[in-house]
């Protein structure tokens, strides 16, 4: 099983990781980051970077896509290269999953018409401009389109994905090997739980 990450300027760099890291531990499969060129492509703090080691033309048909969000969403949904090819390679996958605002560029990419999908909380509304129902969970499955809430709720999506994909042996046997069991500080988590004001400033972290 292959998959494919496209990396993008200023893209968020759980959205990426977090899903790398379940499914390069599932035996038999590899994880590749992908870019227009490959090279460098730095995160939304401006101090990680990760290496693309492949284009977009040199995987045109990776059997999963994991598309990461990011502050440079926004920027990049109009990037045809990159849309164009989340939209062909599609055709081709067993699985095509975002991220967080990821799923704003499988809408992008005409990928999210009639289908329920979500993003992270602040962006859900957006999602009705790529004609998707804007659904506030975790993870959403629709066929072979999976879409994950924001940043950590990537791992959620791999290990649901791995699961369906493969058996839920497998999936619970990579949980446990990176020791995924959140027991979180703050029940501030999610909008519907966080404390008065908390919303507000969370928004203001986003600029």
């Amino acid at each position: 099983m292959h998959v494919a990450i496209p990396l993008y300027p200023r893209f968020t760099a759980l959205d990426a990781v977090g899903p790398y890291t379940v499914m390069a531990f599932a035996p038999g499969w590899t994880v590749t980051f992908v870019a227009e060129e490959p090279g460098p492509v730095t995160d939304d703090q401006g101090t990680l970077t990760l290496a693309a080691t492949a284009s977009y033309a040199d995987m045109p048909r990776p059997d999963v896509i994991v598309v990461p969000g990011g502050l440079g969403t926004l920027d990049v949904m109009s990037d045809t290269a990159l849309t164009g090819w989340i939209r062909e390679a599609h055709e081709h996958t067993m699985w095509t999953t975002s991220v967080c605002s990821g799923s704003l560029l499988l809408g992008a990419a005409g990928l999210l018409k009639g289908l329920k999908a979500t993003t992270h909380w602040a962006l859900l509304d957006f999602l009705k401009q790529a004609g998707a129902e804007p659904v506030s969970e975790r993870v959403v499955t629709e066929g072979k389109i999976v879409t994950a809430a924001g940043v950590s709720a990537g791992i959620d999506m791999a290990l649901t994905l791995l699961a369906q994909a493969t058996d839920e042996l497998t999936a619970q046997s990579v949980q446990l090997v990176i020791e995924y069991d959140p027991q979180p500080p703050f029940t501030s988590g999610s909008p519907k739980t966080a404390p008065e004001g908390v919303a507000e400033r969370a928004l203001g972290l986003l600029t």
